[in-house]
């Protein structure tokens, strides 16, 4: 009766510790504790009527692009290979060996028919910026 507690420990020392790794046993698995994602805060957009005024771009050499309509940019570079339209606005899209050329209109005012605003340009092959006046003057007819 007396070894009966002495047998005893053993087991309840291996009740408390950590087996060892065998040799070539895989890894156990740890449980994958996965957090909740955070929450998903969204804003709607003000609702308003009233008419923003777009910023116009003013740099040198654009002047014969900037305030034109859709029509008088199609008789400077030909018909547009893409055109979005969102809305009163519109995005011209113009295509040349030398660069692709996009041309954003806007209306400067209420019920305005939508006008150039805003030029970027960029090379067609990796799409890095390139200088805006010459993309106009590589692309004009």
């Amino acid at each position: 009766m007396r070894r009966l507690p002495i047998l005893l420990i053993p087991l309840l020392a291996a009740c408390g510790s950590n087996p060892a790794p065998q040799v070539g046993a895989p890894a156990p698995q740890r449980p994958v504790v996965r957090s909740a994602p955070p929450p998903q805060v969204t804003q709607p957009a003000p609702s308003t009527t009233a008419f923003r005024a777009p910023k116009v771009m003013n740099l040198p050499g654009l002047e014969g692009v900037i305030g034109k309509n859709e029509t008088a940019l199609a008789n400077i570079f030909g018909p547009p290979r893409l055109t979005v339209k969102e809305g009163d606005a519109r995005k011209l899209q113009f295509v040349g060996d030398a660069c692709v050329l996009d041309v954003y209109l806007y209306p400067l005012q209420p019920r305005a028919e939508p006008s150039a605003t805003y030029v970027d340009a960029r090379r067609a092959s990796d799409g890095l910026d390139v200088d805006r006046a010459a993309c106009v003057r590589a692309l004009r007819r």
